[in-house]
């Protein structure tokens, strides 16, 4: 794996570096707080085992939402937190960040309609709407948005949230603290984590080649996720550490069920909530269940149970039954909750919590547990606070206002942006251009460049994938494989069969052997 622009090679990174901060995982916190922490000044080094968002962070329902089922759970400053972020984010990713209409059904027998009105006027009112439109009373019976639905239901309420594309939002996190200075690894695993003389001596692992290097830090972030208490277990030298609570939420997605352009928040008879969001233009997404989850993180998958309860569920409010059989395609994660001992996983806190070990003269480190993606650059804001508590303040809070890379256009611009990708490279078809600008914004320019014809694009992988776009996720966002590019820098897998995936990954294979020749 060659060294690149997007970050240093870890097999050819020197030994006894020092930092400020290392932060270890590359999932949305880790990669928020890298960024957070390098924008105020201080030296920063992060390491992700696997590929970036390859854990929880790849596999949530894609929203950035306030969270309006933790109203019942009298969550409120959780809630109000998020539904101030949602703007926010908005403003700083309008390319991987929209708004989108969410439809209630009223279902007689399970919450009454009053009490999912007072809800909603809770959630219109909490804090931070100012461009997002209010909640409105449906009437399913002639509104477009009932046609999806069973007869039996005739009210509804239409709020509004967002959707994210999740793991570009982690990899534009990383994006940026790099072109800022962060030394991000990926592919590199911690195996020893030791404090020595007031700082920590940290050994690094490419997982990929074998061989190690050592760094050092004053301030340890341990952002995990699922690994949160094995990182404290086995590297930290901690004993039978539990903090954690490993929830499993699965989804499914199936051939998209309805024509326009709103999502539906369902309620279920064990007071549990799930969606179906349009997804990719061609499908919609269902899910998520919460379930408890006691084996090895990397080895979640939905089970039988999980697809038959989704089906159903979705099958019990549209006309158009759902079965297995019109599954495409299913992901599931766990999410690193911190265990408030709550006895069912639904109901279980999604704040995070950040707990310290250690001050600054001896070398700092900081667990993150739970948390949730609309609040992650909160919670960065919160750990970068400790990080100045112990080693000094170096620069001012930053983040609120800064837009990721591609970001920088107005929330209202997308579609406008969109038609001028068409204007200036008319071979583009509508369909791609859309999915250019949804991945990359402004920057979709950087490896399109001169190209008058998709034959300047160079080799045609599939659907709308060219070379000069794997390309450039190879040399700018870490990607070394098939499954990088396909499933999380897009989610192109969804259209590629196994031909078209051989192709691509022997395309990378080739050109990462060429690199190496060429060194």
């Amino acid at each position: 794996m060659a060294a690149t622009e997007a970050g240093t090679d870890p097999a050819a990174a020197p030994h006894d570096m020092d930092f400020d901060v290392f932060v270890i995982g590359g999932g949305v916190n880790g990669c928020g707080v890298a960024r957070d922490a390098v924008g105020r000044g201080y030296s920063v080094a992060l390491a992700e085992m696997n590929d970036l968002a390859s854990g929880t962070s790849s596999w949530s329902t894609k929203l950035i939402h306030g969270g309006l089922r933790y109203l019942e759970h009298y969550e409120f400053r959780l809630v109000r937190e998020a539904l101030i972020e949602r703007e926010v984010l908005w403003g700083n990713a309008p390319h991987i960040i929209w708004p989108l209409r969410f439809v209630l059904p009223h279902h007689k027998g399970l919450r009454p309609a009053w009490l999912l009105r007072l809800g909603l006027f809770l959630y219109d009112n909490l804090g931070g709407r100012r461009h997002l439109p209010p909640t409105r009373v449906v009437d399913l019976t002639t509104d477009e948005v009932g046609r999806p639905l069973k007869s039996e239901f005739t009210k509804g309420f239409e709020y509004s949230d967002c959707a994210v594309d999740d793991a570009r939002l982690v990899v534009l996190n990383a994006r940026d603290a790099a072109d800022r200075g962060v030394d991000v690894r990926t592919r590199t695993e911690v195996t020893s984590l030791k404090r020595d003389g007031g700082r920590w001596s940290i050994v690094l692992r490419d997982t990929i080649t074998g061989g190690q290097s050592t760094v050092t830090a004053r301030v340890v972030v341990n952002a995990a996720g699922p690994w949160v208490d094995t990182v404290l277990n086995r590297a930290a030298g901690k004993n039978d550490t539990h903090n954690v609570r490993l929830v499993q939420g699965s989804h499914i997605v199936v051939p998209k069920l309805y024509e326009h352009d709103r999502c539906y928040i369902f309620q279920n008879a064990d007071d549990r909530i799930f969606f179906a969001i349009p997804y990719q233009r061609d499908y919609t997404l269902i899910g998520t269940t919460d379930r408890d989850w006691k084996d090895d993180p990397a080895k979640v998958t939905i089970s039988d149970e999980e697809i038959a309860y989704l089906c159903k569920g979705a099958s019990d409010y549209f006309e158009q039954d759902i079965s297995p059989d019109d599954i495409v395609w299913t992901f599931s994660g766990v999410r690193p909750l911190y265990d408030d001992g709550a006895s069912e996983a639904q109901v279980a806190t999604r704040d995070y919590v950040l707990r310290t070990d250690g001050k600054g003269k001896d070398g700092l480190l900081i667990n993150i547990f739970g948390g949730k993606i609309t609040t992650y650059r909160k919670l960065a804001e919160a750990v970068v606070e400790k990080i100045e508590d112990a080693i000094g303040k170096r620069g001012e809070a930053w983040t609120r206002g800064a837009t990721l890379p591609g970001g920088d256009f107005p929330i209202g611009g997308f579609s406008n942006l969109v038609g001028d990708l068409i204007r200036d490279y008319p071979f583009l078809t509508e369909p791609h251009a859309h999915r250019l600008i949804r991945q990359y914004g402004t920057r979709a320019r950087r490896f399109l460049g001169d190209a008058t014809s998709p034959a300047d694009l160079g080799k045609h992988f599939g659907d709308t994938l060219y070379a000069a776009e794997v390309a450039y996720l190879i040399e700018n966002e870490w990607a070394i494989n098939a499954e990088d590019v396909l499933w999380r820098r897009s989610k192109l897998g969804l259209k590629f069969d196994d031909a078209g995936t051989r192709a691509l990954e022997d395309w990378i294979s080739a050109r990462s052997r060429r690199a190496e020749a060429a060194e």
